[in-house]
């Protein structure tokens, strides 16, 4: 039966790292139910976007930044798309990556006590475990332990017993305050990805070889996105046991979980976010990585010295950003508005390519183009609100 899980585990896995947890643990426990509509719009914009990520690599049996060198017959556009990606996905997970490092020191925050070298330290256990390419068992180790915290949000969500109509009406009742902007975009950003796209582009070549199996890659991202997406919502719903109470520090996230773990919710939450973290912190620079490498059109060598210096720069960028003194709740909330700031051009590029002839009759058809026409028209425009809103505060 497991037979044909595939890449999009992987997504699922890595958008539910330390930036969800912290930020609908943030939404739940200012706005209350009032956000579910962001995440489930989230949900829905990573199915469309994703499927469209894993059909180009499919059906082309290339990455993203792959196709898009080959598609271009301008020399001059293909350069200024080229730096236009990497500048996007290399800023993005530069931002990411802080807010990974940033989430590994919640959690050692919570059973430690802050300390001027946990960034650091969460920096060497990634770097370490990059270098030597051996980190698959521990790997699965770490992602056992963010899955144990993302049940333990679904029990907690159930135990509070929730108001269902109140979760029905924030699910279908979309709110546009001023102050909820930067939330919004934020959620939108820890769901929907941008280095996701090219990650499961590269990856579902490698589970599936035959045109044929686009159905089960189809069902293999609606099925995960949606278990990433409840395990979200199940944190902002048990985060609503916080409303009215502050939360500006790691052990105030922790209190979330008290309904089922009582004293002992500090540990699990430590762990987990601990793991979620370095899992995150080890993804997202080695898919910065792969992207530069397919735009460059480096050989396929993971411990080629170019593809080596690309993870290293941003790994080391994301604990510079995470050891220079902002809030680790400020770190990673930033992380994420900047995803959702980058997401349209990547949407964009990916609209294109999916309506080009290299898919022949696999390219989008009407009903899909409308699909992520609304998704990237809706990024837009609560990316140009939230900067609007920005340049007003400045």
């Amino acid at each position: 039966m497991f037979k044909n899980i595939g890449p999009a585990t992987l997504v699922a896995a890595a958008f539910v790292g330390p930036g969800t947890i912290t930020i609908c643990t943030v939404a739940g426990a200012t706005q209350g139910y009032t956000l579910l509509w962001a995440m489930l719009l989230s949900m829905l914009a990573t199915i469309v976007l994703q499927e469209m990520a894993a059909r180009l690599g499919l059906i082309t049996k290339k990455g993203l930044s792959d196709i898009v060198r080959h598609q271009i017959p301008s020399k001059p556009v293909k350069i200024v798309m080229i730096l236009l990606m990497i500048s996007a996905i290399f800023v993005g997970n530069a931002a990411y990556e802080a807010g990974n490092i940033s989430g590994g020191v919640i959690g050692l925050e919570v059973l430690t006590g802050s300390a001027w070298y946990q960034p650091l330290l969460i920096g060497i256990c990634a770097f370490v475990l990059l270098i030597i390419g051996n980190y698959k068992i521990l790997e699965r180790a770490l992602i056992a332990m963010v899955l144990l915290m993302g049940v333990s949000f679904i029990a907690v969500a159930i135990a509070i017993r929730p108001n269902m109509s109140a979760i029905l009406l924030g699910l279908l009742s979309p709110s546009f305050k001023e102050d909820q902007l930067l939330l919004i975009l934020g959620l939108i950003g820890t769901t929907v990805v941008p280095y996701n796209l090219f990650l499961h582009a590269s990856l579902v070549k490698e589970k599936w070889n035959n045109d044929g199996d686009l159905k089960y890659a189809r069902w293999d991202t609606i099925i995960s996105v949606i278990m990433g997406g409840i395990v979200s919502m199940a944190i902002i719903i048990a985060a609503t046991g916080l409303q009215g109470q502050e939360v500006s520090s790691p052990a105030d996230l922790a209190r979330s979980l008290e309904p089922v773990y009582g004293s002992f919710s500090t540990i699990i939450f430590a762990i987990g976010i601990i793991a979620a973290g370095i899992t995150s912190a080890i993804t997202a620079p080695l898919a910065a990585a792969y992207v530069v490498q397919g735009c460059m059109g480096w050989d396929k060598d993971l411990k080629n010295w170019r593809f080596r210096m690309v993870w290293m720069l941003v790994l080391g960028i994301g604990v510079l950003f995470a050891s220079i003194g902002f809030k680790p709740l400020q770190v990673i909330t930033f992380a994420q508005v900047a995803n959702g700031l980058l997401l349209p051009i990547m949407a964009i590029v990916l609209l294109w390519l999916v309506n080009t002839k290299i898919l022949g009759a696999y390219k989008n058809n009407i009903f899909l183009n409308v699909l992520a026409i609304a998704v990237v028209l809706v990024t837009l425009f609560l990316g140009g609100k939230t900067i609007a809103s920005v340049a007003g505060i400045l």
